[in-house]
């Protein structure tokens, strides 16, 4: 291998005799730009590197008469093609300076590594050594860049002819995407591997470096603010050991920029609006491993808002009706991003109503009362429209899937705010990067305008298997296939079954956004689910009933505005809910199994059967969010209702109401506030005495994961059992009673929620904390009967059964009561049908001695029915979601601050699952 010449060709030739006497001198190679000579072990054979000069040979007068031109040493090019590359021609004068200008016009081809020219008595002979042809591209040493991001920024390919010019760009583009990710010790050195056929592979070596990092940040002449704040509001960091994972502290010339703009916008929100940048300097440290950055500003004067006044060039809007869009209040301090935000709010208010304006804020500065007054002038700018629309970079997406979120059409007259409109509209599919820019470029007249949007798609199918551990249903199994854009046609095909500790499911989903091409989305899902619902009895979860769903849902849904729309839906399910007989069924009188409330209690008992529900629904939806996957502005409305009873068992409505609204603080703070409420009403009679008309699974739960701080269905109406002991007092220790959520009609929640930015290294790594407060509530179910009712007869403050359990009797499978005995020959007790002596060994009983009743005795204990109110529970916690190698990941820590008698409260929730 040898290093590649980076010497420059060119400058006046030397005689070609003199470079043959120092051509053995000359190693096969030099380093490019200056750097090493260095080999592997494998060394090409020497060749003469191109000379400096050249001419004609020692002793020749240097002019004459060309007789011929002859081409020696050529393999891939003809003879006739070098001879095209110079002017000279045979019978035409020559001298020294056109052989000068023939090597030159032969370098300048960059298909040749050495070029002589000999002349003998007018025959000139154009000995030529071609470049070489490269095998391949080699890196070695990148570790931080992986090839694929070096290799597009390589000119040199296989197959290509070698130039030293193409080597010396790649080494200067290797080098700027390091220093893009600040490594501005990076070295790169090319070398060149001789092959047969003169073929060669090209080897760069990468030394990345250390990452340079900015050790120290200094602000000069900052009075009003200290140097600390100002660091607080730039991009760029100062190094130091708990900024481990953030790449802030990196030093990034584009960031020097950017922290500049930083400044003068903080300053400018201040009021100071003669703030400058004097300097920005950024110095190598001595061990030339970090920067020292300082900037040098001038602060200036600090202004109050003096008049503020709206005009109107458009005829068909007064100035009045603009003028309640300004939020500026003469004798505020001067905020410039004040101003900002008018111009858009005037900007998008008349494009709304069809104008394309032209808003300019006229700005008149007092500098001895240091005020600074402020008119919007509001012209209907020049009438501008849309010569094309182009799209870029969608390789699966069709352009119909794009063309169709665009809020303009070619021919429209632009307007802005319906290109922000589509720009939202296109990020919130979810196939496209984010980021998304849609650029506006000159037509082909100064009234025409092309946009253009460029996509960098991503991956939109999924195929996942994941297993995890969760705290609400312990360990878990998700497999899932789904692609939100089918075939390219922004068509959404899923499938999915999921197992866990207590639930089970598998369903298929198809949705079809613009149905045959218009505006109008239908789907439909068929889906099974086997759900296990469990109650606490201390720590431990015991499953209570077990429900079966199966059943299929139809959907629609259209456009009503451009931020309204109405989806209509019809159902039928198929609900079994069972309990576990074994644990809840006795055996009665007539043989039949019946769920013993003494076990399950009377409302798990009421809501066991067999059950259709066909259901028809819609709901209404406002939604302006930019974007549906991540919102960071905007709301959401969404109004929906449900009735039962088109047929089927079930008759109800169901309410609901869900808003969320989102505001963008800056800085990377997003805030967000949201509130729920749902209400359910029967349409039917109540199928017994103390048993609600909804029946339990209809209700509406609240807990986790819904309302953090709470355990899963901890809130709301429940009935604790709770047992005595043998002195007749209650039990205390939570392990000994059971605890069952009945769920209630009506139920509402509310939420604010703030989401903190933190450095560019941990949003690198999907991390993304908030604070949050929760307040909600969820009643109105009909008390239940209890199970047993205790009465104080004596007026003692004492219930007169707590030393008296409750028996039920024990039958056998037909029903016929059972009794006890003593058998002879096991002198065990043993059941009989016998109500006097024993069976023998036919079955008959022998004997008249009374036999006592087979019994099981239940209890003592008290049922209370807790937590059936409206009055709000509140918490507050912190969380964090995580885009871990493991899968998504959340974890949350909740207090909750206000309570009622009955509920559940949990400290520490998380979730968390990984794909393989």
């Amino acid at each position: 291998m040898t290093a590649i010449s980076g010497r420059t060709i060119g400058g006046e030739q030397q005689a070609v005799g003199s470079f043959r006497r120092i051509a053995p001198l000359l190693m096969v190679g030099t380093v490019l730009g200056g750097l090493p000579a260095a080999a592997l072990a494998q060394v090409a054979p020497a060749a003469p590197a191109a000379p400096a000069q050249s001419a004609a040979p020692l002793g020749l007068p240097g002019s004459g008469v060309i007789r011929s031109i002859n081409v020696a040493g050529s393999q891939r090019l003809e003879p006739d093609t070098v001879r095209s590359y110079v002017k000279l021609r045979a019978g035409d004068p020559y001298t020294r300076e056109a052989l000068d200008q023939a090597l030159k016009d032969l370098y300048a081809t960059e298909l040749f590594a050495d070029v002589q020219i000999r002349d003998d008595k007018g025959a000139l002979t154009i000995q030529v050594r071609e470049n070489p042809v490269i095998n391949r591209i080699v890196l070695e040493g990148n570790k931080r860049l992986k090839d694929e991001k070096i290799r597009p920024e390589i000119r040199l390919a296989p197959r290509q002819i070698f130039t030293r010019s193409k080597a010396r760009a790649d080494v200067a583009r290797i080098i700027e995407l390091y220093r893009r990710q600040g490594r501005f010790a990076a070295t790169v050195e090319p070398k060149m591997v001789q092959l047969d056929q003169n073929r060669v592979d090209i080897v760069f070596e990468i030394n990345e470096g250390a990452k340079s990092k900015v050790r120290q940040i200094n602000i000069i002449g900052n009075q009003n603010y200290s140097a600390g704040d100002l660091r607080s509001e730039m991009a760029t960091k100062e190094s130091r050991w708990f900024r481990l994972f953030s790449s802030g502290d990196s030093y990034d010339p584009d960031k020097m920029a950017y922290d500049q703009q930083k400044l003068r916008q903080y300053y400018l929100t201040q009021g100071y609006a003669d703030f400058r940048v004097i300097s920005a300097v950024a110095e190598l440290t001595p061990d030339k491993r970090d920067f020292i950055i300082t900037y040098v500003i001038e602060e200036g004067q600090r202004y109050k808002f003096g008049a503020v006044d709206v005009e109107s060039e458009i005829r068909d809007i007064r100035p009045e009706t603009l003028k309640a869009l300004v939020r500026i209040r003469q004798g505020d301090w001067y905020n410039a991003k004040l101003v900002e935000d008018t111009v858009d709010s005037i900007t998008e208010t008349t494009g709304l109503l069809g104008f394309t304006p032209d808003v300019r804020p006229d700005f008149v500065r007092d500098k001895d009362a240091l005020t600074m007054s402020v008119t919007f002038k509001v012209a209907d700018a020049p009438r501008v429209y849309v010569e094309a629309i182009n799209i870029n970079g969608n390789t699966h997406t069709k352009d119909k899937v794009i063309r169709r979120e665009f809020r303009l059409s070619e021919g429209d007259a632009f307007n802005s705010f319906r290109v922000k409109r589509s720009r939202d509209r296109i990020q919130s599919l979810g196939y496209f990067q984010e980021k998304l820019e849609i650029e506006q470029k000159p037509g082909s007249a100064p009234d025409r305008v092309v946009l253009e949007a460029n996509v960098e798609e991503k991956s939109t199918g999924e195929l996942q298997v994941s297993a995890g551990f969760s705290s609400l249903e312990k360990f878990i199994i998700d497999l899932s296939i789904r692609e939100r854009n089918f075939m390219g046609k922004g068509q959404e095909v899923r499938a999915g079954v999921n197992y866990s500790s207590y639930s089970k499911s598998i369903e298929l989903g198809f949705t079809e956004p613009y149905f045959m091409d218009k505006n109008i989305a239908v789907g439909g899902d068929i889906f099974r689910r086997d759900y296990n619902s469990f109650r606490y009895n201390g720590n431990d979860r015991d499953t209570t009933y077990e429900q079966t769903t199966t059943g299929f849902q139809i959907r629609a849904g259209l456009p009503l505005t451009e931020y309204t729309s109405l989806a209509l839906r019809y159902g039928l399910t198929y609900d079994d809910v069972s309990l576990d007989k074994n644990t809840f069924y006795t055996v009665g009188e007539n043989g039949e199994l019946f769920c013993d409330p003494l076990l399950a209690g009377r409302y798990l008992c009421d809501a066991v059967g067999k059950r259709w529900t066909s259901s028809v629904g819609y709901s209404l939806v406002f939604d302006t969010l930019n974007n549906r996957l991540r919102p960071s502005r905007g709301q959401r409305v969404i109004i929906s209702q449900d009735f039962a009873g088109l047929g089927g068992d079930v008759k109800y409505i169901r309410t609901r109401f869900d808003a969320d609204k989102y505001w963008n603080l800056g800085s990377g703070f997003i805030f967000s506030v949201g509130a729920e409420g749902g209400a359910i009403v029967p349409l039917q009679n109540s199928p017994g005495p103390g048993q609600d008309a909804v029946r339990l699974t209809d209700r509406f739960f609240l807990g986790e994961p819904q309302m953090r701080g709470f355990d899963i269905r901890g809130i709301g109406p429940r009935v604790l059992r709770i047992p005595y002991d043998a002195n007749g007092n209650l039990a205390t220790d939570r392990n000994q009673i059971s605890d069952d959520a009945l769920g209630g009609r009506y139920y509402y929640l509310t939420r604010a929620e703030l989401e903190i930015p933190l450095g560019s290294g941990a949003r690198e790594l999907g991390l993304r904390p908030s604070l949050f407060v929760d307040v909600g509530s969820v009643w109105g179910v009909k008390q239940p009967e209890p199970t047993a009712v205790f009465v104080d007869k004596n007026n003692d403050g004492k219930l007169d059964t707590i030393n008296d359990p409750i028996y039920r009797d024990i039958r056998d499978i037909n029903g016929n009561q059972l009794y006890t005995y003593v058998d002879s020959t096991t002198n065990q007790t043993a059941y009989t049908t016998c109500v006097a002596g024993t069976p023998d060994s036919s079955g008959a009983c022998v004997g008249s001695n009374p036999n006592p009743k087979a019994q099981q005795a239940y209890g003592p204990w008290e049922e209370r029915f807790l937590g059936d109110t409206w009055k709000p529970r509140v918490s507050v916690g912190f969380g964090v979601n995580w885009n871990s190698p493991f899968g998504p990941f959340r974890i949350d820590i909740a207090k909750a601050l206000v309570k009622r008698e009955g509920d559940d409260t949990k400290l520490f929730t998380f979730n968390v699952g990984t794909q393989f």
